[in-house]
């Protein structure tokens, strides 16, 4: 992998970027899981928020928790760290919105990545910003291009490129990325990916809002169902994905071990 050296990338603009990012988010309310701050933020105020980011030029790694992605911190101290250094993570999954309200620190709402990928991109088309999207497979990328440019005709989608590239094409990647000079990046990489690849990478990039979308653009493409509106409004879209997907059974039980570790250290969580 391309080494970088994150003092020498720095320079004045970046450094007055990173001081209003910093500034901003001492504004917004959060809650702390486990020592990740999660934003209290409902999702017209996240996106208004993410809008000044974009204003402002102030770099921001976006992280939608879910369970699943707090269990790997609380297994890999290394991917914690990520989460810790991301300048706004927001409520992705349920679970995560349940542990909040358990220790006394509810969040205002869930802002499931999914929607707030399309209310930016709905902002984005009466603002005239710049995205580019990053993952999936070529033709699933393609495909989720050709549908947001015809379902937000306005938005300017300055570029894109598939998720399977290693370690020798990331710096021509971030070259591809630097030179379409994006609003929004939005990246759909596996989990074990996109938030390392946008932590190891958001100097470079010194995009405004850098996002980990999962498997949105599989989505977006057609190429998986999104659960029911009754799945949603029950909090089950987790069981609609198994019931589809019956081989991520292993990591839903995540699901549960979340839930464990909250019951069982809810108490010293209420005082962090």
């Amino acid at each position: 992998m391309p080494s970088t050296n994150k003092e020498s990338s720095i320079n004045p603009t970046s450094l007055l970027n990173t001081t209003n990012a910093n500034a901003m988010l001492a504004t917004i309310p959060t809650v702390s899981l486990f020592g990740v701050r999660v934003s209290k933020l409902g999702m017209s105020a996240t996106v208004e928020y993410l809008s000044e980011a974009i204003r402002t030029r102030s770099p921001h790694q976006v992280v939608t928790v879910n369970p699943i992605i707090m269990m790997n911190g609380l297994d890999q101290p290394a991917f914690m760290s990520i989460l810790q250094r991301a300048e706004f993570i927001v409520p992705d999954g349920t679970g995560v919105v349940w542990a909040a309200r358990h220790i006394g620190n509810p969040v205002a709402e869930r802002v499931a990545g999914y929607d707030l990928l399309h209310q930016l991109m709905e902002v984005g088309s009466k603002r005239g910003w710049k995205i580019f999207i990053l993952g999936a497979s070529p033709e699933t990328i393609k495909e989720a291009h050709r549908r947001l440019a015809r379902q937000y005709p306005s938005i300017q989608l300055v570029g894109y490129r598939d998720g399977f590239f290693d370690e020798a094409q990331d710096a021509e990647v971030i070259a591809m990325i630097r030179d379409a000079n994006p609003d929004i990046l939005f990246v759909g990489r596996s989990t074990h990916t996109q938030e390392p690849w946008i932590d190891r990478y958001r100097s470079q990039l010194n995009i405004p809002v850098m996002m980990g979308v999962g498997g949105s653009f599989d989505v977006i493409s057609g190429n998986l169902k999104r659960a029911p509106k009754l799945f949603q409004k029950l909090q089950l879209e987790w069981l609609f994905r198994l019931i589809r997907q019956p081989w991520r059974y292993k990591r839903m039980l995540d699901l549960p071990r979340f839930a464990w570790r909250v019951l069982r250290n809810s108490k010293s969580m209420k005082s962090e």
